[in-house]
């Protein structure tokens, strides 16, 4: 089996580049596969995450401006030569299953690139709010635009989903669900009784709303202030000036560490007690299955069917009412009071990601890998 994988890149820390990485190390070694990475923006960057000297990695170099919409005329000139340069790299490597990570230009042209290969398209966030704004807005343009949305997911073999409830987003009646896997770590698990340290990690953007975050802890740190947040990321640098102005303002310096990025993220969460997210939105968020590896227990905000589909509330952590910045601080406190409870719930955690086992998991994307290649069309619905 010869696998392609299509992204944008794989050198910015980032839950689909560690969901990738895990996916090619596994399918190299355990099942023998032959593996391409394609990326058309990597910048001669290395990998930010491991990834096995069996997988071959190709950069077309066509480096559009992310600073600027796909649609800019000074990406649309590129489009030509991505095109070209992509259907040439395919036609070299003649790979039985092309998987596409990301949403960019190749989202539209590779289901009509080589229709004798089967075509993949993973989705890696929720369409919940995308889904509003479709209800929302019925100008043609809008309309014209979905259609023609709706009509290229139709032509992929398989859209592979993360949770049951994005299916009610889709038009298409070629969906699977593969969560994301990870496994139990073995050894260590965090010492949630003794530390005095929560942590937080992700892309610094505003839509992991990390802004709350900083309101919610100004709230913990008056009656805690012997605890300290670490926030774990790189990203946007005028987000990450409004966070520093915010925890100025509210004079929290000492209380709160903008961490940046860290490989280490896993040594970072067996020195915490608590792993807190404020996210607008998530569809699978690996970073809450990687806390409760480590035995950590979770706070994070309701948001539209991601956490919900990884832990139990009053299980292994606490769902808060979306954007209850108080009920948020609240959940805090009363984990930062109760250690025995904090044990609980990380072990609680730290057992039920077992359904989310790799080897369970990489046996469906195989399962698939074999139907699609062998153009054995299901209703996957």
């Amino acid at each position: 089996m010869t696998l392609v994988y299509i992204t944008d890149q794989i050198y910015l820390h980032g839950g689909i580049e560690r969901v990738l990485a895990n996916k090619v190390n596994y399918f190299v070694n355990e099942l023998n596969y032959e593996v391409h990475i394609i990326t058309t923006e990597q910048k001669n960057n290395i990998p930010c995450y491991e990834i096995d000297s069996k997988v071959i990695l190709h950069d077309l170099a066509i480096n559009y401006n992310r600073n600027k919409s796909y649609f800019n005329p000074l990406n649309l000139i590129k489009v030509p030569k991505h095109y070209l340069s992509l259907k040439r790299k395919i036609k070299a490597i003649k790979p039985n299953v092309i998987v596409v990570c990301n949403f960019a230009f190749d989202f539209y042209f590779i289901p009509f690139v080589y229709p004798e290969i089967a075509k993949i398209k993973e989705f890696h966030s929720s369409r919940h709010f995308f889904h509003q704004k479709r209800l929302e807005n019925k100008s043609l343009f809008t309309n014209f635009f979905n259609k023609i949305n709706d009509y290229i997911e139709s032509k992929y073999h398989c859209l592979v989903l993360l949770t049951t409830d994005e299916k009610k987003y889709y038009k298409s009646n070629n969906l699977l669900v593969i969560p994301n896997s990870i496994d139990k770590h073995l050894g260590k698990i965090a010492n949630t009784g003794n530390s005095k340290k929560v942590i937080s990690a992700g892309r610094i953007a505003p839509v992991k709303g990390f802004e709350k975050l900083i309101n919610a802890w100004s709230l913990v740190a008056q009656k805690h202030p012997d605890w300290v947040l670490d926030i774990y990321g790189f990203g946007e640098k005028e987000y990450i000036k409004s966070l520093e102005n915010l925890i100025s303002s509210l004079n929290i310096n000492d209380k709160i560490v903008l961490c940046g990025s860290t490989n280490n993220i896993n040594e970072k969460m067996l020195d915490s007690a608590i792993y807190v997210m404020t996210s607008e939105t998530e569809c699978f968020p690996m970073v809450l299955l990687e806390a409760m590896s480590n035995g950590l227990p979770i706070v994070s905000f309701d948001c539209p069917n991601g956490p919900r589909n990884i832990f139990t509330n009053n299980v292994d952590g606490i769902l808060v009412e979306q954007n209850n910045i108080k009920a948020f601080a609240n959940a805090i406190i009363n984990l930062i009071e109760a250690p025995e409870k904090r044990i609980f719930f990380g072990k609680n955690g730290h057992n039920s990601i077992e359904k989310f086992n790799t080897n369970k998991i990489m046996n469906c994307w195989r399962n698939l890998f074999i139907d699609v290649s062998s153009f054995k069309f299901k209703d996957y619905s």
